[in-house]
């Protein structure tokens, strides 16, 4: 008998290392092949008239005029974003919360549209923020280059083409965040590198390829590729 403890263990620890070490090893591949050191890059002007060709691309002054935008990440969470009052109904499972993103102690949570104030709603209101500020930025990224606290620098690539690296020194749920945009010839974004506090691989790619113009003019993803997984945003809706 005292040998069957053992005998389990053994067992045990042999089904661990079966499915851990696969895992290890993958995430060694995709490591070594994909992880970049953050480039360097010059702030001044030059940035500067980049990011503002970026905006010209994607015709920025459409989307500061589209009051309203509705979509679905994943088919997971869904939003009704008013920007003209900064308020976002988002929507998952049971839950709507209804966020005030210019004072969040001010947003209202439901649950099976039911009213609720106990503590789990405070806590309900910081998953919002943190799916809001994730997949809005999936959603309309680009546009933030000129947002307060973000960092612009021109670098030039290795096929000596002009990106911009932007660093979001403050603000979102994960401030210090930096980002190398990928441009075609029209300065249109088509793809960026990532260098985030969520990602243990420095330098992902994803894409920003599948562009739709809106009713409203302003131009929006409707799906990004990152290694061998799809973000897919349905459900696109604007108003001016």
């Amino acid at each position: 008998m005292p040998g069957k403890p053992k005998k389990i263990l053994k067992i045990i620890a042999g089904i661990v290392i079966f499915l851990t070490l696969p895992s290890l090893l993958f995430f060694g591949f995709l490591y070594f092949k994909y992880n970049e050191a953050l480039p360097t890059g010059v702030q001044g002007e030059q940035a500067d008239a980049l990011a503002h060709k970026i905006l010209n691309a994607l015709d920025y002054e459409a989307y500061k005029s589209t009051n309203y935008i509705e979509w679905t990440f994943k088919k997971r969470h869904h939003y009704e974003w008013n920007k003209a009052n900064n308020t976002c109904n988002v929507y998952w499972k049971q839950n709507k919360v209804v966020l005030d993103l210019n004072d969040t102690s001010k947003s209202k949570v439901y649950i099976h549209s039911f009213k609720n104030e106990s503590d789990m709603a405070k806590e309900l209101i910081e998953k919002a923020i943190s799916y809001f500020n994730n997949d809005s930025f999936w959603l309309v990224a680009p546009y933030k280059v000129f947002d307060e606290g973000v960092e612009r620098r021109l670098v030039k690539t290795d096929d000596n083409k002009n990106a911009l690296l932007v660093t979001y020194t403050s603000g979102g749920s994960t401030p210090g965040d930096s980002y190398l945009w990928l441009l075609n010839d029209s300065n249109k974004p088509k793809a960026f590198k990532m260098w985030t506090s969520i990602l243990p691989i420095n330098g992902l790619e994803a894409s920003w390829n599948d562009w739709t113009t809106t009713e409203s003019g302003a131009q929006l993803p409707t799906f990004h590729k990152l290694l061998f997984i799809g973000l897919e945003i349905d459900d696109v809706k604007v108003t001016k």
